[in-house]
């Protein structure tokens, strides 16, 4: 088998209406895409643009959304500098998740095994409390179930367990995330 690009079509593939697509793109290269730093403006644009967004969401300088129509936040969420929403479908991210510097949540992708490298889109799901470390990458079709960790540059090509620390590319369980107590009195 060789790869043959001319034979490419993602003609199945609508992400929405094109003037809508075009608004977007324009919107997103003034506001979100550069230092602007009014995350409440930054929310409304998104809601504007049909993202179901919680309250509380902090949405930092030089972020990329691809289709905000396909996108929800949580309550309390950050989105960090530079991180990067490539959803070609559904992102779904839950309460209190902190997708840090340059976090890169990726729902498409090409299928390598046929001459035509025909793209294949995958939902990503966020659940509540979970961290998703600076450089760190989420594939598509991945899950990162309640308050798990991806480490500092990991790669999640398959679901996280709840409550784990995921390190490396391919990321990989290597601890329980345990939960603190906090202090009494400062004790």
């Amino acid at each position: 088998m060789r790869t043959d690009l001319s034979k490419y079509d993602n003609s199945w593939y609508n992400p929405g209406p094109w003037v809508t697509r075009i608004l977007w793109y324009i919107v997103s290269t003034v506001f979100f895409r550069t230092a602007f730093p009014f995350t409440k403006v930054k929310t409304l644009l998104l809601r504007l643009f049909g993202a179901k967004v919680g309250k509380g969401v902090m949405i930092k300088p030089y972020v990329t959304i691809k289709y905000p129509w396909f996108l929800t936040i949580g309550n309390n969420s950050w989105i960090g500098e530079r991180a990067w929403i490539d959803n070609l479908t559904e992102v779904v991210i839950g309460d209190n998740v902190c997708l840090s510097q340059e976090a890169y949540l990726l729902t498409g992708n090409h299928n390598y095994r046929k001459p035509s490298f025909d793209l294949v889109v995958g939902k990503i799901k966020i659940e509540d409390g979970v961290w998703i470390g600076a450089r760190a990458t989420v594939c598509p079709g991945v899950t990162c179930f309640s308050h798990a960790v991806l480490a500092v540059g990991s790669v999640a090509t398959a679901d996280l367990e709840p409550y784990s620390i995921n390190v490396g590319n391919p990321a990989t369980k290597q601890k329980d995330r345990i939960k603190e107590t906090p202090a009494v009195n400062g004790l």
